[in-house]
């Protein structure tokens, strides 16, 4: 039975033991190379998550949150609640970045010792040598997956939140400002024995929506060819029991094919319209504050609602939270292949600076196909998808080169 050193800090057959033990067997079934190797990336991957992630913070949160106690009267409390809910989404940035920094760090230091051309001469090539690099990228792209899809919309949502409480702002999740909503649908002929064509029915615009009532609404009735309907209200809800809008106090104007107009004001009115702009009200505004799931549904609605921007839009972002963690393997691969070459010698600050260089130029090309993406000059897939493809290029020829 092998001895665990720290079993007397854990009860005896105690959950916390057991664990422990099985993480410890696992890890002595890796092979000494591998192992050897582990030790050495774990320290610098600790130290380049912790460095990048303070920095990161400090230029995106930290000083923010200063300018807001100072300018804005917002507590130190609430200030510390939403910079720890914060920490999760600057984490998923660093994780990448501190795999490219700590395999280049690690295997630069391994190959101006020597130790690399030492495993090189008993006949262990580059692409054995460079392994367990690879096995931190896929293992960071899984947890960068996780992260960015469970843990940071989440906390996202939450800091947003705990910030507007702190700033005595309206606490209400559904607040929102200017509600548009376009549907698409059947427009009839009433005039042909109603034969009908496809094409925008309805547009839907509220000021405001507060406590699930929209505020100052104006619906355009495109639905019947020849006619078009407005109708302007002061308030209105959705009823989820009968399914349809609820108007209160407005007016409706309705104007025929030959120029004829009805003109009616109402006390209450019921439409029947869907919960199209109930739903839209209650999407978040940004991909960040989404999982997966919800991204697919936004999509989904603009393109049911006509949206041909919106969804573009929301299908890119889609695809860039399947290739944020695939950038852990490309930069395990390109760092661990760069410092593998003989005679590398990178000290630590020159390791940091090629770092920021090299995920500079990934993040530039990533914004380069992603604006192409945006303005529809190629498709949402193509944008997320050829940076990877090109860096991952990179990456091995890096590592056919160390390999020669």
């Amino acid at each position: 039975m092998i001895k665990f050193p720290f079993e007397k800090l854990f009860i005896r057959n105690s959950f916390f033991t057991y664990l422990i033990r099985i993480i410890y067997r696992t890890f002595q079934r890796i092979p000494l190379l591998d192992r050897w190797l582990i030790r050495e990336l774990f320290p610098s991957f600790c130290f380049s998550v912790s460095a990048l992630t303070l920095v990161s913070l400090s230029v995106g949160v930290m000083f923010e949150l200063v300018r807001k106690i100072v300018g804005s009267g917002l507590s130190l409390g609430f200030a510390l609640q939403v910079f720890f809910l914060k920490l999760p989404s600057f984490l998923v940035i660093s994780f990448p970045m501190a795999i490219l920094m700590s395999t280049l760090l690690t295997y630069s230091k391994l190959s101006s010792n020597s130790e690399i051309k030492a495993l090189k001469s008993i006949g262990i090539s580059t692409r054995r040598i460079i392994t367990s690099a690879l096995f931190l990228g896929v293992l960071m792209t899984c947890v960068t997956f996780v992260f960015n899809d469970v843990i940071v919309p989440s906390a996202n949502t939450h800091a947003k939140a705990t910030l507007r409480k702190g700033l005595g702002l309206s606490m209400n999740s559904n607040y929102v400002k200017n509600i548009m909503y376009s549907r698409k649908g059947k427009i009839i002929d009433l005039t042909s024995n109603n034969n009908s064509v496809r094409g925008i029915t309805h547009i839907f615009f509220a000021k405001e929506l507060q406590n699930k009532i929209m505020n100052d609404i104006t619906v355009l009735d495109f639905s019947r060819k020849g006619y078009k309907q407005m109708l302007s209200a002061e308030k209105a809800y959705w009823n989820d029991l009968d399914a349809d809008w609820e108007f209160e106090n407005g007016q409706l104007l309705t104007i025929g094919p030959q120029g004829g107009s009805t003109f009616i004001r109402f006390d209450k009115y019921i439409y029947p319209l869907d919960s199209g702009p109930q739903e839209i009200a209650q999407m978040p505004d940004d991909a960040k504050y989404m999982s997966l799931s919800d991204a697919y549904k936004v999509e989904e609605f603009y393109k049911l609602s006509g949206k041909v921007k919106d969804a573009r839009r929301m299908k890119l972002r889609i695809q860039e939270k399947y290739t944020l963690p695939m950038s852990c393997i490309i930069f395990s691969l390109i760092g661990s292949s760069l410092a593998c070459r003989e005679n590398t010698r990178v000290s630590q600050g020159i390791g940091f600076a090629l770092s920021i260089i090299l995920i500079l130029a990934y993040y530039l090309l990533s914004f380069f196909f992603s604006s192409l993406g945006l303005a529809g000059s190629i498709s949402p897939f193509a944008a997320a998808w050829v940076p990877v493809f090109i860096s991952f290029s990179a990456g091995i020829y890096l590592l056919n080169k160390a390999d020669v």
